[in-house]
Formats: structure tokens, C-alpha cells, sequence
């Protein structure tokens, strides 16, 4: 099967991005009459900017994984409309789990916690993406490749997603249409996702479609007004720290505790927070204890 030559979105949409920043940075200030943090705004571009180079250097890595699975392909599933049709819901369900994944596992939220590490929310932070992530979070689009989908199609359906997610990243938009927030994500549904408040921990990792979040179990709607950033922040404007600080402070935990090496491999294994003595907290425990509270109220 010939593959054709598709085009690489994301190079394409930089442009996009960086005008339409600037307009929500204009918005922001004259209709919003807030203040606009340009470091943390810097900051997210230039962890974009890192995210493009590195991505430049791990696509070959991620096509020749995929290229290499495709041998073991169980149907060839051809270019066809019903094709890209299927895999729009299918690549779908595999970025969920990817996301949810993120925030459950240590390892792979060492990478994730750069998109969340900004305490503001704007266009500028769906460019705040990690510099170490594209070279192993690829394993969860493996399945759609050993189905049959080509590895073109598959690329280009991460693409599409990423950009679909990059509008949903702004407080200028507060409900879309209730038909359209039913099925789809929206900057509501994901302003809870970037928020601290103990209730919408760990909750909407939808990527397109927020229906994967209603069947899974992990949707919250957005009632009080979301704090944006980490339970713990990293206070920092230095996008190599935002980058890396993460993985540092989890092989620190894992091989400075002085426990068995079951759980020192736990530390990479269990959500953030976990800790070998019980004395951490994970989201869930946090969102316990604020459910406690409010029906004591």
C-alpha cells in the first residue's frame, strides 16, 4: 500500500499559534482587565519551541517503532474516509489513556508535569509541553498500529488532536453550546483538568471527545472557579528546571529512600505523591478529605 505524503500540521500551525497569543494577551488586558504574565508566557513558548526540536529528533525514533509493529499487523486498513473516520474515536481512546496514565504513574507524569506546571491558563500554556515525553509515551498508540492503521495515519491523527486541544486553553471562553459540551472537550472541561481544587484532581483527560471521561468514570464539571497549577509548584521560570525537575525529585526519592528495592521501584510505578512510609498523598486522598469536609459543613 502506497502511503501518501502528508503534510506535518504542526510546523504549520506555529504561525497560528503565535498570532492568536498575542490577540488572547490583548483580550486579556483590555476585557478581561487582568494583568498578562509574559514570563510564565515565555516560558510556556520556549518549552514549545524545545518540544518542536525534540520532536524533530524522536519522530524518526516513534515512526520506526511504528513501521516496525506494522509487520505484525492484524488487517491492512487502507486511506479510506470510514478509515480516518474510525481512528479519529480510536487514537481518541488511546490518548486517554495515555493522559490518565500520566497522571497515575509517577514515570510517565515526570514528562506530563511540564503542561501543567503554569499557574495561569491561556493559549500560551497548550504550548508548555515536555521536552522527554516523545520517547516513550508512543507505546500507547502501538495497538492501533498492530490493528492495521498505517503509521502516516496514525501521526497525523496525534496532530490533528493536538491542535484540536490547543483552543481549549483560554478562560475567554466560558460554555460552548450544552449539545457541544456533552461530546466534546471544551475549555470548561478542561480548565477543571489544569486545576488544583482537590475536587477536579486527576479529572477530563479527554482529548477530543469528553465521552471517555463520562464512561470511565473521571469527568467533573466546572462549578467553583479553578486554581491552575501543581499541588506543590515548581516556582520557576526556567524552562530547563520546568523540563527536568520532576525526574530529578523522583530518582532522588527512589534511590535516596532507604526502603526495599520493590519499593524503591514503586516510586516510578505509583501516582505522584505515593511515599513507601504512607505518609504521602495522592489525589485521591486530597479529594477524600474535601469531600469529608463538605458534608461535615
Amino acid at each position: 500500500m502506497q502511503a501518501p505524503e502528508l503534510p506535518n500540521l504542526i510546523h504549520y500551525a506555529i504561525p497560528f499559534f503565535v498570532i492568536t497569543v498575542i490577540i488572547e494577551a490583548i483580550l486579556t488586558v483590555k476585557v478581561k482587565l487582568e494583568d498578562y504574565e509574559f514570563k510564565d508566557s515565555a516560558t510556556s513558548i520556549t518549552m514549545g519551541l524545545g518540544n518542536v526540536f525534540v520532536g524533530l529528533l524522536t519522530k524518526g525514533l516513534i515512526l520506526g517503532a511504528f513501521m516496525f509493529m506494522y509487520q505484525f499487523r492484524l488487517f491492512t486498513i487502507g486511506f479510506e474516509w470510514w478509515a480516518w473516520l474510525l481512528l479519529l474515536f480510536l487514537e481518541d481512546i488511546a490518548y486517554y489513556w495515555n493522559h490518565r496514565t500520566a497522571h497515575e504513574s509517577r514515570l510517565f507524569w515526570a514528562s506530563h508535569v511540564v503542561h501543567h506546571s503554569s499557574q495561569k491558563y491561556n493559549l500560551s500554556t497548550a504550548l508548555r509541553q515536555t521536552w522527554t515525553g516523545s520517547f516513550y509515551t508512543f507505546i500507547f498508540w502501538l495497538p492501533l498500529i498492530i490493528i492495521g492503521f498505517h503509521p502516516i495515519m496514525v501521526v497525523m491523527q496525534m496532530s490533528i488532536s493536538l491542535l484540536y486541544q490547543y483552543w481549549i486553553h483560554t478562560e475567554l471562553i466560558d460554555k460552548m453550546p450544552k449539545w457541544f459540551e456533552a461530546i466534546f472537550n471544551t475549555p470548561s472541561h478542561h480548565r477543571v483538568h489544569h486545576a488544583t481544587n482537590p475536587q477536579y484532581l486527576d479529572r477530563n483527560h479527554a482529548g477530543i471527545f469528553i465521552i471517555w471521561d463520562k464512561l470511565f468514570g473521571t469527568f467533573e464539571p466546572e462549578v467553583e472557579k479553578p486554581v491552575y497549577g501543581l499541588v506543590s509548584n515548581i516556582e520557576t521560570y526556567n524552562p530547563v528546571k520546568v523540563a527536568f525537575i520532576e525526574w530529578i525529585n523522583m530518582f532522588k526519592d527512589a534511590f535516596s529512600s532507604k526502603t526495599s528495592i520493590t519499593n524503591k521501584l514503586k516510586y516510578f510505578i505509583k501516582p505522584p505523591g505515593w511515599k513507601h512510609d504512607g505518609t504521602g498523598k495522592l489525589s485521591n486522598d486530597l479529594r477524600k478529605e474535601w469531600e469529608e469536609k463538605r458534608a461535615a459543613k
